[in-house]
């Protein structure tokens, strides 16, 4: 759902596998927004977005991350990371499709 719903508001975009996928293929190409997990294989989104943080041509791009997690702590060290947003799993495509759109105008 996360890969069909931007695509059906015309977004081009390319999955990553993992955090560390997506650090190389943001630093081989240039997107106008990412959307990630809290959690994910071999590197998770705070480590993700501090990575892409450093690359200059990122520094305005916004940053969607959708997580289930609800616990504060986790908030906290996520909002330090510097996200644009968070949204909460269990969402409609209607609503994924809403924050894209709002977000890459």
């Amino acid at each position: 759902m996360v890969c069909f719903t931007p695509r059906k508001t015309g977004c081009e975009l390319a999955e990553a596998i993992d955090g560390k996928d997506g650090i190389a293929k943001a630093a081989s190409g240039k997107f106008d927004l990412i959307i990630t997990d809290l959690n994910m294989p071999n590197l998770d989104c705070i480590q993700l977005i501090t990575a892409v943080g450093r690359l200059p041509r990122y520094s305005f791009v916004p940053i969607l991350m959708l997580s289930t997690e609800s616990q504060a702590e986790n908030k906290d060290a996520v909002r330090k990371a510097g996200p644009t947003g968070w949204i909460a799993k269990l969402f409609s495509t209607d609503q994924l499709a809403a924050v894209v759109q709002k977000t890459v105008e």
